[in-house]
């Protein structure tokens, strides 16, 4: 089964070079069906099939295939009603018997030396001999599909009957991409332990809390027997506990597949089925005893067919090449990891025949680990590594069999042990020879004793494996494999335990690997690691290997079909391959093949990530990575198409070898896009500008769970964002408490590395709404509000002032002083560098260079050049009454209360010429005062061009996009519009009533345009907010009300009256009077038949048709009543109190919030009419005057574009940003003190604590243990020794020249 390729379709997109971000369903829909072709792509396994179940019966059988014995060789034991591959003989009754008389005539066939051979092997045995490759044929398999458990489990598993010459990449690939196992990080094969053997309890715990445990933090998969005995059985009811408390993700990283021989499975002709089974019902019984039953914990059944019934071990020889071929893979997702899959064999017990098996898979350089004291095979060859020294001996001796230079004595040696464990088998000599082989390899097997305890299980395991590695790679160093398949295993804490505590110098070429492996499989901890214990992030962090990085995203990703999505339309420019449905589909480069070598001009570049990132953040920002690609921000997409597909092409790609300018931010938006938590949190910790990159993230995953397509994902994309703006709250928050000067200026100043854009408009861009709430952000706002007034002064002194302007040169209105009065304010304005970062807090923020208008900063630029270009001593500050005039009019609190009086006399002017001087349509009207509403409203009309071609973005484009989102911006081209049409209808006589109707609807839209303007009241703005919410509700309560009306106005009109054609009655009856039944408007002559009394009507049809009075129908009249009574019922009580409900929930839950909400409108209403002119409509034709000459003759460029935006110079902007880090660092100080602090994390480190104890404490005993023995042993050799002296004093045989020695008395006195 070779895997399957992804195939590409060839397919072009036609139309424009720049397509915009697909938002909204439309959005959503693009990714599920790119989702859905890269599904599609993933189900093509061996063969192109579209079904999973259906189309299993035609591919399967076709590939995979059974063996059926195919003569009948008699079994001597078995009075000739047994084959020898254990099958009664009417099961052979479709083959010829394979007796003595036709071996002997197929060996006549042979030539002579071949048959004087044979004859002369099997004379004695010829008829006893049956050989599943001779005797076997494979058919296709008829036991396939998916099989349930009756009575034991709800999970179905997955099962196949498979020759035994089945091709291992057949099977994994039917794992792996049909079953749908996920890859694996680690394989453990359990051997031994089968049958009806006794299991140990210590072995049970390490299955169950070692090697279940260190399979759920790999991601493994353990290969037993998958029979419900012995060990597998062990293994089985461990998966199925962890199963039990662990998590959906956990249970999906502990596999358990069973490799059992098909022959010996209890009750497998209920698997039997040549179209396969989905599923397959398995009965099981007798669980409480060890049986062949297939065991109902395992996820997977290999089920191997060697053509026998009743024997063991024909599954070994296909279980080890598929281990073999295991080993091979590379782990991490679609095979991107930094090493091979490692392979370990576990032996738990086992017979003589398992140092054969032993043997084979250490030809292969396959691990093993030998749990000591278990049964025979381990036992022995425990024994033999601990007894016996290292044989030095070459591994050509086994090649040649010449195994007699070898030491007899070791041979002996091992002979006897063999005895020692194994004293019933006869052919000790091969078992000798095995021996001998393992102890060559003893450096690829290890011997776990029970002593050393669970929590040593994992690091055996490990060592296990980097002894295998380093045996198999020579050059490389222990440490660096130990720590590859630490990463592969996800053990961030055996690295920090074993491999960095100090010791060992880490380089950067030894970590540069892993470290690609930790960010593609999404490692965080292991990154952090990395990076604190000698990685150098700037070096490592190129844009060649940003790339990489991005190619490697995962095709489930929306950020993924965003990102080919765009890589399509950039090649399809050229024809060098097809569009979106060519690559959804595309096949996926390895991390090692893609940083490797450089990518081709059809791979994934920068320039469409830049679109991407663009796409998503609108114009907040200017397009990323433009600076590296060499593309200059004020090109159109078509022409940085162009450019880039020549550079790519051309070869000329010198910016993939160039360091990333912020390498930690770059990779914090490549953790965002893939909606990666943990790693985008350290990798916000480490970059730079921490409030701006955490606004960022916010936006990101905002917009990109409005294209998030399923529910899990979308909601954990929202959680995400809302603890990044939590974040930016926090930090901001402990900014404003060290400098409120320095804070202002974090909100306003330029991000080099966003691109330009500015805390305050990223927030607006994120709906960061708690953020907004900030008393910071509001304090700021406040100030820019007021200008240069004091934030105190009381509304009406401004109004006074507009009509009594000379009160404005008084102290009547308070103004702020500046910081020097000494310094001329324009000069001060427009200095870059102005004070804002000293150490002084009590100075004030110079806010002149956010409030100032546009036509004062023009004529302040023009003037700074004319100061520049003079001398020192000609330069004078404007006098006080200018000054004065421009504070007052340039602060946004006078325009918007200019606007509001202007408005409220055009809604008056408007009223006024509806009701009294409407005159009739030319030549006798319009009068004077409706040529001035014209007038005014085209103003109106002029402001609103103003703010969509000189206000909004850089590209028209975005910036008619951001115009027509707002909600208001929406009202106002209406009411515009409206007006339009009704000034063109009440011009000609024909059409005059209708544009006076349309001019009363207009006025009630213009009006209704108060509610924004009300929004900057702190009391009425919560309220709007409230109300904006309840019309929601009331458009859920109307379509119940509707449904219900409808439902009783159709049924009532068809009581009361048989025949009434007449369409505007039809109506009135239908919807009209039902709706006024609600407010108790009842007519009851119109219901209740006793009550109509004489009333002209008719039941003829001619004369209803006519246009006579139906009369109603008195038959059925108790059941109108019924029916009204029901009906107010529902309406009166049921429907109104529900929507007093829902109005009521609405209240209390916005309620909480509604101020939040408030203060993110006032920062628009504050944008707004910050970048208004002073002057209010009519008067405002003026400042339009002007503003056109500047831009369109002048050619003077606007300072308006983008609010409220501060350049920084580099040195000021390094140290706000290290200010910023600061106060970031002490925030995460103080969480993590908090966490620390916190019951759980005490709990924890009690824990952690009392297990010392208890280990120190059984450490203890034993040492008491160990105590005693030694002074028992101490005792008994003194003893001895008396006895010795007191015979030899005894006797003549030694004659003393001293006394013997007396003891010394050492207790205490």
């Amino acid at each position: 089964m070779p895997a399957f390729p992804r195939h590409v379709s060839v397919n072009t997109v036609s139309g424009s070079s720049r397509p915009t971000l697909l938002s909204g369903e439309s959005g959503r829909r693009f990714i599920r069906e790119g989702r859905m072709k890269a599904a599609e792509k993933q189900k093509e396994v061996l063969v192109k099939s579209p079904s999973k179940k259906e189309k299993d019966k035609s591919w399967i059988p076709n590939i995979i295939k059974k063996r059926v014995c195919n003569a009948f060789v008699e079994d001597p034991s078995s009075d000739g009603e047994l084959c020898l591959c254990g099958d009664v003989r009417h099961l052979h009754h479709s083959f010829p018997e394979k007796t003595e008389k036709t071996e002997k005539t197929e060996k006549t066939e042979k030539t002579e030396e071949t048959a004087e051979i044979e004859e002369t092997e099997e004379s004695s045995e010829v008829v006893h001999q049956w050989d599943s490759s001779k005797n076997t044929t494979e058919c296709p398999t008829d036991a396939f599909g998916e099989l349930e458990f009756a009575g034991a489990s709800c999970r179905h598993s997955y099962f196949l009957r498979l020759s035994c010459d089945t091709p291992p990449q057949k099977i994994y690939s039917l794992l792996t991409t049909h079953w749908r196992l996920p890859s694996p990080n680690l394989v453990v094969s359990v051997v031994g332990g089968e049958g009806r053997e006794t299991v140990k309890s210590w072995v049970r715990d390490v299955l169950r809390n070692g090697l279940v445990r260190v399979a759920q933090s790999t991601g493994a998969w353990i290969f037993t027997g998958g029979l419900r005995e012995g060990v597998a059985r062990c293994v089985g009811e461990a998966v199925r506990d962890h199963s039990a408390a662990a998590s959906k993700i956990s249970k999906k990283k502990v596999i358990a597949v069973g490799i059992a021989p098909w022959g010996i499975v209890f009750d497998r002709q209920q698997l039997v089925n040549a179209e396969g089974s989905f599923p397959a019902c398995y009965y099981v019984q007798n669980t409480a005893h060890d049986s062949c039953l297939l065991d109902s914990n395992h996820q997977a059944f290999l089920l191997v067919d060697d053509g026998s019934s009743g024997r063991r071990g024909g599954e070994t020889a296909f279980r080890a090449g598929l281990e073999g071929h295991i080993s091979h893979q590379r782990t991490g997702i679609l095979g991107s990891g930094s090493i091979e899959i490692p392979v370990l064999c576990m032996l738990i017990s086992g017979d003589a025949s398992m140092l054969k098996r032993l043997e084979n898979s250490l030809n292969k350089s396959t691990p093993w680990l030998v749990l000591a004291d278990t049964g025979p095979a381990a036992n022995l060859i425990s024994d033999l590594l601990m007894s016996l020294p290292c044989i030095a001996i070459s591994p050509s001796l086994f090649e040649t069999g010449d195994m007699d230079c070898l030491c007899m004595d070791i041979r002996d040696r091992i002979h006897d042990k063999i005895q020692k464990h194994f004293p019933n088998e006869r052919d000790r000599d091969k078992l000798v020879d095995s021996a001998l082989y393992i102890l060559f390899n003893r450096e690829l097997i290890t011997v776990f004793h029970a002593e050393q305890g669970l929590d040593e299980f994992d690091n055996v395991l490990l060592k296990a494996l980097v002894r295998a590695s380093k045996r198999l790679s020579s050059d490389a160093s222990e440490y660096t494999e130990e720590l590859k398949l630490a990463v592969a295993w996800n053990r961030v804490d055996i690295a920090k335990t074993e491999l960095f505590t100090g010791n060992i110098l880490w380089k950067y070429d030894d970590l540069e690997g892993s470290m690609t492996d930790a960010l593609i499989n999404d490692k965080p901890q292991f990154v952090r690691l990395f990076c604190e214990n000698g990685l150098n992030i700037l070096d490592y962090m190129t844009y060649q290997r940003l790339e990489s990085l991005y190619r490697s995203l995962s095709d489930s990703s929306v950020a993924y079909v965003l990102l080919q999505r765009r890589l399509s339309d950039r090649l399809s420019l050229d024809g060098s391959r097809p569009s979106l449905n060519g690559v959804i589909g595309a096949p996926r480069l390895s991390t090692q093949s893609v940083t490797s070598g450089p990518a081709s001009g059809n791979d994934l570049s920068l320039f469409e990530v830049s679109r991407v990132l663009w796409d998503l953040l609108g114009d907040v920002c200017q397009p990323f990575y433009y600076e590296p690609l060499g593309l200059d921000f004020k090109i159109g997409s078509s022409r940085a198409l162009r450019q880039v597909n020549k550079m790519l092409h051309g070869g000329n790609c010198a910016y993939r070898d160039q360091r990333c300018h912020s390498p930690w931010a770059a990779l914090f938006i490549w953790a965002i896009l893939q909606n990666r938590s943990e790693m985008a949190v350290y990798f916000w910790e480490m970059a730079g500008e921490s409030v701006m990159s955490a606004l960022g993230g916010c936006k990101l995953l905002r917009e990109l769970s409005h294209l998030e397509s399923e529910n899990e994902s979308k909601a954990a994309m929202k959680e995400l964002a809302q603890k990044f703006e939590d974040l930016a709250h926090d930090v901001f928050g402990e900014c404003y408490q060290s400098s409120e000067r320095r804070s202002f200026t974090l909100l306003i100043r330029k991000s080099p590395v966003w691109v330009g854009a500015t805390c305050l408009q990223m927030a607006t861009a994120a709906d960061a709404r708690l953020f907004f709430s900030h008393d910071g952000v509001q304090s700021l706002l406040s100030q820019i509000w007021w200008g240069s007034m004091d934030r105190t002064t009381e509304a009406w002194k401004l109004v006074i002032a507009f009509f009594m302007p000379p009160l404005i040169f008084t102290d009547f209105i308070s103004f702020r002083q500046q910081e020097d009065e000494d310094v001329p304010v324009v000069v001060q304005v427009n200095l870059k560098d102005a004070n804002i970062l000293e150490d002084n807090d009590g100075a004030v923020f110079p806010l002149a260079e956010i409030v100032h208008k546009d036509e004062e900063a023009d004529e302040s630029q023009a003037l700074e050049e004319d100061l520049t270009s003079s001398s020192t001593s000609d330069i004078r500050a404007p006098s006080f009454i200018v000054t004065r005039w421009r504070q007052f009019c340039g602060a946004p609190v006078t325009t918007f209360l200019g606007n509001v009086l202007m408005y409220f006399l055009f809604l008056c002017l408007f009223a006024y010429i509806l009701l009294v001087d409407f005159k009739p349509a030319p030549p006798k009207g319009p009068s004077s005062l409706e040529f001035v509403l014209y007038f005014w409203v085209f103003t109106l009309v002029c402001e609103e061009i103003r703010q969509i071609f000189f206000v909004s973005s850089n590209f028209m484009v975005q910036g008619m996009k951001s115009y027509i989102n707002d909600i208001w911006n929406q009202c106002d081209v209406t009411a515009i519009t409206i007006f339009i049409c009704a000034l063109g209808c009440r011009m000609f006589p024909q059409s005059f009533k209708f544009g006076r109707a349309l001019m009363a609807i207009d006025f009630m839209i213009f009006t209704l345009r108060l509610i924004h303007i009300f929004a900057a009241h702190k009391q009425l703005g919560p309220k709007i907010i409230i109300v904006g919410k309840m019309m929601k509700d009331i458009f859920f309560f109307l379509f119940f009300l509707t449904v219900w009306v409808i439902a009783y106005g159709v049924a009532n009109q068809a009581l009361l009256y048989s025949y009434d054609p007449r369409p505007n009655w039809i109506f009135r009856r239908v919807f009209y009077r039902p709706y006024l039944y609600i407010f108790g408007l009842i007519d009851v002559q119109e219901v209740d038949a006793d009550l109509i009394g004489n009333k002209s009507c008719t039941n003829n049809v001619t004369l209803i048709e006519a246009g006579h009075e139906p009369c109603t129908n008195a038959d059925v009249n108790w059941l109108v009543i019924v029916l009204l009574v029901i009906y107010l019922l529902v309406t009166n009580i049921l429907l109104i109190n529900l929507l007093i409900a829902m109005f009521s929930f609405t209240f209390n839950e916005v309620q909480e919030r509604s101020d939040i909400y408030w203060k993110f409108q006032r920062y628009n209403l504050i944008v707004e009419y910050h970048s208004r002119p002073s002057m209010a409509p009519p008067f405002i034709i003026i400042s339009h005057i002007i503003l056109f000459i500047k831009r369109c003759v002048r050619h003077i460029p606007s300072e308006k574009t983008k609010h409220f935006v501060l350049e920084l110079p580099d040195i000021k902007a390094s140290q706000i940003n290290m200010w910023e880090a600061i106060q970031k660092e002490n925030l995460l100080s103080a969480e993590n003190k908090r966490h620390r602090d916190s019951d759980t994390e005490r709990l924890k480190r009690t824990s952690f604590k009392v297990d010392s104890v208890l280990k120190k404490m059984v450490a203890h005993h034993d040492n008491d243990q160990r105590l005693q023995l030694l002074e028992t042993e101490m005792e008994y050799c003194c003893n001895s020794l008396s006895w010795m002296m007191e015979a030899l004093s005894e006797s003549n045989l030694i004659k003393a020249n001293r006394s013997p020695p007396v003891l010394r008395d050492l207790s205490p006195s």
